[in-house]
């Protein structure tokens, strides 16, 4: 019992490094990418870029059915009792909430950032 509380512990730790790593280098890359403020916003938030989600989900467009498609088959492949990780399906479902709300933004948007007038 004591090696799976030290494993645990461990696991957790890792996992929260890796948040904060993956929240710094999200921001990082906002700044220097020089996004709109909506998508900077969202990579802050979610702790990924649209870049790393469409990778994780093998998309190329922001075709919802597409994405639909590949976190399904990602997220079932990847289920515990499955024997699959945890860690990876935890990634599929912040990619796809990172793409989602980018076709949110896109479908809302009118036109440039910047309001007009």
């Amino acid at each position: 019992r004591s090696v799976r509380q030290v494993v645990g512990k461990a696991f957790a730790n890792a996992v929260r490094q890796e948040i904060r790593l993956s929240e710094e280098a999200a921001k990082r890359h906002a700044q220097n990418k020089g996004q709109s403020t909506a998508h900077a916003a969202e990579t802050a938030r979610l702790g990924i870029t649209l870049d790393e989600a469409k990778q994780i989900l093998n998309v190329d467009k922001l075709d919802a059915a597409e994405v639909q498609k590949n976190y399904d088959h990602l997220f079932s492949i990847n289920d515990k009792s499955k024997g699959g990780s945890f860690y990876i399906q935890s990634k599929v479902v912040r990619a796809k909430e990172r793409i989602d709300q980018e076709i949110q933004l896109a479908q809302s948007k009118q036109g440039p950032d910047s309001p007009p007038g």
